[in-house]
């Protein structure tokens, strides 16, 4: 069966503005959630709504990973997983391929996007403007997870230590990005006095691969980027191990974050909570895209705990989560 993607995608938004008059009138605990959430057990993220006239159960399930690199490398990785979600679920599921992370979020905000993988920066702001409950990441098969922030150049490039980028250029993704742009914000400002515009030139290239591939080709004389993007390219044979220097590295942080929209009934979100944790990789096409940077299985985890580290580098940063 062909589906319309655009009509489909547009119904979805059309019964998504009908239920966010009624929750935005809800007086309820919400910390820094939009208006249109609650919060009544505090952990960080929207309830599910009481009232089943509120939930959804659509026919299909519009899917999305995270921009980190073009979309068209994903749409194969993620096919066996979403043949598997269609078995558990019962639905037909559609893969989006996004292009930008504020087009995840507002594809999710406006009721265009029910399950999705958001990246380690962009987690906080779509929990908070656009309902989602995140609830797992990827690990390796013995329960190791996350990614450093890189900052990377290339041979001969006159830039040796972090404190020579002073007077040239750095190059990031974009605002929403964790190590593509707030984690080495709050770094550079923090540890070496460095800040954008006064002390270095920024630049976007709007995606980590666009980065890597920037710095290798000579375009940019450094970048900010995920050394896990970076480990994936190189064992495709996208660039050579030795095309890119690091100059820092920082701690671990969590990596993309999957889970649902708050809306979806209770049961149906169960049902996709529980694909992705009786997933079996072996085998799969995940599994051949995702054992690049070693990470073989769903790991549980929550927003509270697991992002605490990146709201603290928010606010560090100024960062609001207050929906535009």
């Amino acid at each position: 069966m062909k589906i319309d993607i655009k009509l489909l995608l547009g119904a979805s938004a059309i019964a998504l503005m009908s239920l966010s008059g009624t929750a935005s009138a809800q007086d309820c605990p919400r910390g820094d959630l939009d208006e249109r959430f609650c919060d009544v057990d505090g952990d960080l993220i929207a309830d599910i709504p009481t009232d089943p006239s509120q939930q959804i159960d659509p026919d299909t399930l519009i899917f999305a990973y995270t921009p980190v690199e073009d979309p068209a490398v994903y749409k194969t990785a993620w096919s066996d997983f979403l043949d598997h979600l269609k078995a558990e679920t019962g639905k037909d599921v559609v893969f989006f391929p996004v292009q930008n992370n504020a087009a995840q979020i507002e594809a999710m905000r406006s009721g265009r996007l029910h399950i999705a993988g958001f990246n380690t920066g962009s987690n906080p702001l779509a929990v908070n403007c656009a309902g989602f409950r995140p609830f797992t990441i990827m690990a390796s098969k013995d329960g190791n997870f996350g990614y450093e922030m890189e900052i990377i150049t290339y041979p001969g490039s006159g830039i040796e230590k972090v404190e020579d980028i002073k007077g040239k250029q750095l190059a990031f993704t974009s605002p929403t990005s964790n190590s593509g742009f707030k984690a080495p914000s709050a770094i550079l400002k923090s540890d070496f006095d460095l800040l954008p515009e006064r002390d270095f030139e920024p630049v976007y290239s709007g995606k980590h691969d666009n980065s890597i591939l920037g710095v290798a080709n000579k375009d940019y004389l450094a970048a900010s980027i995920a050394n896990s993007v970076k480990s994936r390219m190189i064992s495709r044979d996208v660039i050579k191990e030795d095309d890119v220097i690091t100059i820092y590295k920082s701690q671990t942080f969590p990596t993309t974050g999957f889970g649902t929209v708050y809306n979806l009934t209770p049961e149906l979100q169960e049902k996709i909570r529980n694909a992705f944790f009786n997933f079996d990789w072996e085998g799969t096409t995940l599994e051949a895209e995702f054992s690049k940077s070693n990470e073989g299985q769903f790991l549980e985890m929550t927003y509270q705990e697991f992002w605490d580290v990146i709201r603290k580098i928010d606010a560090a940063n100024g960062v609001s989560y207050a929906c535009q």
